[in-house]
């Protein structure tokens, strides 16, 4: 009788366990902090126009967020996400040339760029074992080239059919917004849920371990690089259907905070494990910064120092160690 009680208490405070993240607590708790204050302070930044005109941008944030999560994951930076997010809005925009019709090609190509782009970021850092910074920025430099070639800086107007499909409307919510969880659902069931995924994160952790099990650490090294592109490319296209007549430098202004919002989820800078919801929440958490910030009157100029002090705050609490445990150890009698 002593034995079944002892395996009842066991058995109750194993089913109390909760197994918490503490980076999705922790930005949980920080976003919800931040919407008590914008209810104090700035009201209006909570109301609906403003959430109509800002949750298609946080959505793009989270987009490319992912992208750079993957990079991250495996130790390094994507710094050609600039120059990818701009190559994909000027080919969609300067091809189609208004035509509906050519939306298509345009998309494949943009597509195709984005690709080759990954290829060659991973190509230099996972073959040739270059610094991941000095090689995107070189990459970056090339598309960048890519991107004046097709454009020569003039902007043109986006298609109505790409307008309708990324700016358009669907139960209340843009339409980015379900881009942006299809995005995470996709990355999410491949990281956590696929042996793909799992070794992705080992090799992130310890590449030299791997290697010595025998796992092909340069493919997954080559492919996040890869896969980031994708992703910085579906952002483009749908920056390009938000915005009426984007510009040549439209990506440069994704840059910081796609490194930001990865350091706030609690992605480690020097790889292994990734959180993607984490780092959803904190580009909702990042740009809802943004939006109060400019409601108590902080003039837009100064949004990058805000990016900049929201990632220096993600670097600060991450750095602090803690524990969430919700088992209470129970002693034999």
């Amino acid at each position: 009788m002593k034995a079944t009680s002892d395996q009842m208490s066991t058995g109750a405070g194993q089913s109390l366990y909760l197994p918490l993240s503490r980076e999705l607590v922790t930005v949980v708790i920080s976003t919800i902090a931040l919407i008590g204050i914008c209810l104090l302070f700035a009201p209006s930044s909570l109301s609906y126009g403003a959430l109509e005109g800002s949750l298609p941008f946080a959505a793009l944030i989270a987009i490319v967020g992912l992208g750079q999560l993957l990079v991250v994951q495996q130790g390094g930076f994507d710094l050609s996400l600039a120059g990818g997010v701009s190559l994909a809005v000027v080919i969609s925009t300067h091809y189609p040339q208004g035509d509906n019709a050519l939306l298509l090609p345009a998309v494949l190509m943009a597509i195709a760029c984005a690709m080759m782009a990954g290829l060659a970021n991973g190509i230099l850092v996972s073959l040739f074992s270059l610094n991941a910074i000095v090689a995107t920025i070189g990459v970056n430099a090339l598309l960048y080239g890519a991107v004046f070639e097709v454009s020569g800086g003039v902007p043109k107007t986006t298609t109505t059919l790409l307008a309708e499909i990324a700016g358009g409307r669907a139960l209340g919510l843009p339409n980015s917004v379900y881009f942006a969880l299809a995005a995470l659902l996709v990355v999410s069931f491949v990281l956590k849920k696929s042996v793909a995924g799992r070794r992705f994160e080992a090799i992130g952790a310890n590449p030299l371990a791997t290697r010595a099990v025998g796992l092909r650490v340069q493919l997954h090294q080559l492919l996040a690089y890869v896969y980031a592109q994708l992703l910085y490319c579906m952002a483009g296209l749908l920056l390009a259907g938000i915005t009426r007549e984007p510009t040549a430098f439209q990506g440069d202004s994704l840059l910081l905070p796609s490194v930001a919002v990865v350091v706030l989820g609690g992605t480690s800078l020097l790889g292994g494990r990734g959180f993607p919801i984490s780092t959803v929440i904190a580009s909702f958490f990042l740009n809802q910064l943004s939006q109060f910030a400019l409601a108590v009157g902080v003039p837009y100029s100064a949004q990058t120092i805000i990016q900049a002090l929201a990632l220096g705050f993600g670097i600060g609490v991450y750095s602090i160690r803690w524990t969430v445990n919700m088992t209470r150890q129970t002693k034999p009698v």
